[in-house]
């Protein structure tokens, strides 16, 4: 199993998830988000050796502009949130970055949007239409959601319910509200983080025995 933790701060957060080999680390660039990112606290990452992790921004409908000034030489991969298509996702990738596209899931049908992005994207994620409210996806589409190596799912993800998400097949996962302090919005708990990827260490063990 694979995860991403997502709206992570670079000063806290980042040295953590390294040790802890979380495979992706994601940062907000969103105004109205909590967790949205200062552009001035970016250059922080480089102080980093991010070893096997790989650093996401996560943007919407970013322009040329925004991505070749803060972007590039920063982070490996951009999480796409926005009406891109195909053609801008192709425009991005030669910028230089692999492209997570986001899909959000409001009614079933939703759900198929990800095969118009499929082969341009390097992962597709689903997650819930509740922006930044903290929401799961309907248990009514989640058969419906494919699973493997490319798709990852995020919603209102944390320790009480990993094992019923490996149970129904999702082996990539994407969380942040989940690992946050109560009442305390884009500030992670630590001890949270902790005990999730133990979890998750857990679940690989048994997966592979």
């Amino acid at each position: 199993m694979k995860i991403k933790i997502c709206g992570l701060n670079p000063i806290r957060d980042v040295q953590l998830c390294i040790d802890l080999r979380v495979s992706l680390l994601g940062f907000v660039f969103y105004k109205k988000s909590p967790r949205n990112l200062l552009l001035s606290d970016i250059k922080m990452l480089s102080n980093y050796d991010k070893k096997n992790s790989s650093f996401v921004a996560v943007t919407v409908n970013p322009s040329n502009e925004f991505i070749k000034s803060n972007l590039v030489g920063n982070f490996d991969f951009i999480q796409l949130h926005g009406s891109e298509t195909r053609k801008r996702i192709t425009e991005i990738k030669k910028m230089g970055f692999k492209i997570i596209k986001a899909i959000k899931i409001k009614e079933e049908k939703d759900i198929k949007a990800y095969k118009d992005f499929e082969e341009a994207a390097d992962l597709i994620l689903f997650d819930s239409n509740s922006m930044e409210k903290s929401e799961s996806i309907s248990k009514e589409f989640i058969s419906s959601i494919p699973r493997g190596d490319k798709f990852v799912l995020a919603g209102a993800i944390n320790s009480e319910n990993i094992i019923n998400y490996s149970k129904l097949g999702f082996d990539f996962l994407d969380l942040s509200s989940g690992l946050e302090k109560e009442n305390l919005k884009g500030y992670k708990d630590h001890s949270k983080i902790k005990d999730f990827i133990r979890k998750v260490s857990e679940i690989n063990e048994n997966t592979f025995v």
